[in-house]
């Protein structure tokens, strides 16, 4: 696992950890405030095919989290996906992300997904570089949609 704190314990969210989940998802790029997150993170943990593991370091400051779910489609078997990683920027480079993207792998294969599918922007090199070093490889390229409704 490289340099990472051996303190370091991997658990799933919890309500008191909003206002740190925040910081790190403003970080990914997405700006929310702790009670957007606290709601979001409310349906995540009623799910039960979802779940937001986080790391807590020595000190019990969350330092980084991973978001992954099973998804149902119609034209491939059931996998995992994604949600999102994120890991405090001065932790990086030292195995935290390879870590909760393991423990994300355990929970798939535990709930029945013979594969994880990780979609990332195309501006993220650096997230693509982490992605292949730790076993993914790219298998298309896509661009996304949206309609506001």
């Amino acid at each position: 696992m490289g340099d990472c704190d051996e303190g370091v314990v991997l658990r799933t969210a919890i309500p008191q950890d909003a206002d740190r989940l925040a910081v790190l998802t403003a970080q990914l790029g997405y700006p929310a405030t702790p009670e957007q997150i606290g709601r979001r993170l409310e349906a995540i943990r009623g799910d039960e095919n979802h779940v937001l593991f986080v790391a807590e370091g020595a000190g019990g400051q969350v330092t980084g989290w991973v978001h992954v779910f099973v998804r149902h489609l119609l034209q491939v078997d059931r996998h995992a996906e994604l949600g999102g990683v994120v890991v405090l920027a001065e932790q990086q480079s030292r195995g935290l992300g390879q870590l909760l993207m393991e423990r994300a792998e355990d929970w798939a294969r535990d709930k029945g997904c013979e594969a994880v599918y990780v979609r990332s922007n195309v501006t993220r090199e650096g997230a693509h570089r982490f992605y292949e070093g730790i076993g993914y490889e790219q298998i298309k390229t896509s661009r996304v949609f949206l309609k506001r409704i």
